[in-house]
C-alpha cells in the first residue's frame, strides 16, 4: 500500500500499518519532510517496545516496511491500496487525486482518503473511475485511537467499501460504517456544533468557561469539559471543520464568533499554549474543573444539541443508534451513552428546550422528528 503525506496523520497511518504487516510506501514532496516522519516513527515504536506494547523485533520490523518515496509514480506503482493524508484542502486533495488517477491508470487501485470533513462524493468526481473511491476518517494519534470513520462516496462500489473495513479492522481497528457522506459524518456531527453551543450557554446564561466545562463533564459524562476537548483537538481544526460543515449545510451548526476570533489570533489551544484556556509551554495540562462548578450550570442546551444531532444522523438513514453510541465512545471518549443522558435530563425537557431556541433560530434547533427515538 502507498500513504501520501508523511504529517501527523500520514506517518501514524503508515506506522500502524506496517505494525499490522502491510508493505508501506510514504511518500512526500520533499525527503527532508520524510526524515522527520521517519525520525518521529522510530521514537514512537521505540516508546511502545519500551512500554512492552511490542517486542524491539517488532519495532525494527515495522520500521524497516515504510519505504520514503518523493516520486509519486514509484510509490504507487505496487500498490493495490492508496490512503491519502495530505491537508484538508478541497483544491490540492483533487490535485493529487488527478495526479493518482494518472499513476495507476489501467489497475484497481483503491483509493482512500483520510478526511474529516470534505466530501467524499465531491473529490471522487476527478477520478475516472469514482466506484474506486472511498473515506476513511483516522483518528488523532492514529497509533492510540481505535475509531475509524468508514464513509462511502454516492458511486462507491461495495467490494471497495468491504475492502476497506478489511483493511481498518487488519490494523486493530474498529471501523464504523457512515452509510451516507454527510457534513461532519458521525462524530464531527455530534462534536463541532457542541463546541459553539457551550460558547453560546456562556453568554446567555452568563456562566464562566469553567461551570459550563465542569457541567459537561460530570453531568454528561464527557471525559473532559467541551472547550477543553476544543483546544485538545486544535481550534485550527475546529473552526476548517466548521466552515465546511456550514457550507454544506447551513443547518449543521450555528457558529459562534468566538471559534474564529481565537482561531484568527492564533490561539489554537494546547498546541499553541492558549485556546480557550492558557497552558504552558504548549504541554497539555487538565483544567480545574470540578463538581461544585458543574452545579452552578444546567447543560440542558448542550444535551438537547448532542441528542438532536443524534437523532438527525439516524433518522437520515447515516447510522443506526448503536453505531452512533459506538462512535461517540471511541471518538469522543464518552462514559454515558447518549440514550442515558436523554434518559437522565428527560425527552420532554429536551424537547421543549430545543422548541424554545427554535423559535429565534428554527434552522438549527428544530426538533427532529427521530428524537423520540432516543428516549
Amino acid at each position: 500500500m502507498a500513504v501520501l503525506g508523511s504529517g501527523v496523520m500520514g506517518h501514524g497511518i503508515a506506522q500502524v500499518s506496517a505494525l499490522a504487516g502491510h508493505d508501506v510506501a510514504m511518500r512526500d514532496i520533499k525527503g527532508a519532510l520524510l526524515e522527520r516522519a521517519m525520525e518521529k516513527i522510530r521514537w514512537s515504536l521505540d516508546k511502545m517496545a519500551s512500554k512492552g506494547k511490542i517486542t524491539a523485533a517488532e519495532a525494527d520490523a515495522a520500521h524497516s516496511r515504510i519505504r520514503p518515496e518523493t516520486d509519486l509514480a514509484s510509490a504507487v506503482s505496487g500498490a493495490s491500496m492508496v490512503v491519502e493524508a495530505v491537508p484538508e484542502s478541497m483544491d490540492l486533495k483533487r490535485r493529487v487525486y488527478a495526479e493518482l488517477d494518472a499513476a495507476t491508470r489501467g489497475r484497481d487501485v483503491t483509493f482512500a482518503s483520510n478526511t474529516s470533513t470534505l466530501p467524499i462524493t465531491e473529490i471522487a468526481t476527478v477520478l475516472e473511475r469514482p466506484e474506486r473511491f472511498i473515506g476513511v476518517h483516522f483518528f488523532n494519534p492514529p497509533q492510540l485511537m481505535r475509531l475509524v470513520e468508514v464513509i462511502p462516496g454516492q458511486k462507491t462500489d461495495a467490494a471497495v467499501l468491504e475492502e476497506t473495513m478489511g483493511y481498518v479492522r487488519s490494523l486493530g481497528k474498529e471501523p464504523v460504517l457512515c452509510a451516507r457522506d454527510v457534513p461532519g459524518f458521525i462524530v464531527n456531527r455530534l462534536f463541532i456544533p457542541l463546541v459553539h453551543e457551550a460558547c453560546h450557554v456562556m453568554d446567555a446564561d452568563g456562566r464562566t468557561r469553567e461551570e459550563v466545562d465542569s457541567a459537561v463533564r460530570f453531568a454528561l459524562g464527557f471525559p473532559m469539559g467541551i472547550l477543553e476537548l476544543a483546544d485538545f483537538t486544535g481550534l485550527d481544526v475546529v473552526h476548517k471543520a466548521t466552515q465546511e460543515m456550514h457550507k454544506r449545510d447551513a443547518g449543521v451548526v450555528r457558529p459562534h464568533p468566538e471559534v474564529g476570533r481565537l482561531h484568527g489570533e492564533g490561539k489554537l489551544g494546547q498546541k499553541s499554549g492558549e485556546g480557550f484556556y492558557p497552558y504552558s509551554e504548549g504541554k497539555y495540562e487538565r483544567v480545574e474543573l470540578s463538581e461544585g462548578l458543574a452545579a452552578a450550570c444546567d447543560p440542558v442546551r448542550i444535551a438537547a444539541v448532542l441528542a438532536n444531532n443524534a437523532a438527525w444522523i439516524v433518522g437520515n438513514g447515516v447510522a443506526d443508534i448503536d453505531t452512533v453510541e459506538r462512535a461517540a465512545s471511541l471518538g469522543l471518549g464518552m462514559r454515558k451513552p447518549i440514550r442515558e443522558i436523554v434518559s437522565a435530563v428527560g425527552i420532554e425537557r429536551i424537547t421543549s428546550t430545543l422548541r424554545g431556541l427554535a423559535s429565534s433560530e428554527s434552522g438549527f434547533y428544530g426538533p427532529h422528528a427521530s428524537l423520540d427515538s432516543l428516549a
